[in-house]
């Protein structure tokens, strides 16, 4: 059974950091397609950030130079390390994943993942 649990989230300044991490099991991690997304109040989920099973990066424009994503194959983490946070990216945050080598057609698609954590609350004070 395929598991993803969120940490990391919490209350901080605009400006400041925070590292979010997804532990996985219940699947081999390196053959997966994985992202992160964030849904704020009263707006649909969005897609941040998405590594493929090779480690290509695709990132939001909105998040671009300022938000990380990475993985660790051998402790079935995915990460987004986020910095020079604004009040706007201020939601909950999910990590997603879709088995397999093979990406989704639509990779900031929520529909294309099947499987996700239980999300992680990120605040952003002005």
């Amino acid at each position: 059974q395929v598991q993803l649990v969120e940490s990391g989230g919490g209350s901080v300044q605009a400006g400041e950091s925070l590292r979010l991490s997804c532990a996985a099991s219940g699947y081999t991690r390196s053959g997966s397609y994985m992202g992160w997304f964030r849904q704020a109040p009263g707006k649909e989920r969005e897609g941040v950030a998405v590594i493929t099973a090779y480690g290509v990066t695709t990132y939001a424009d909105s998040v671009k130079g300022r938000f990380t994503i990475s993985k660790d194959n051998v402790r079935n983490t995915l990460y987004l390390q986020m910095n020079s946070l604004k009040p706007e990216d201020s939601a909950m945050y999910f990590c997603a994943a879709k088995l397999g080598v093979v990406g989704p057609a639509l990779p900031f698609s929520p529909h294309a993942y099947p499987y996700w954590g239980q999300g992680t609350q990120v605040t952003v004070d002005s």
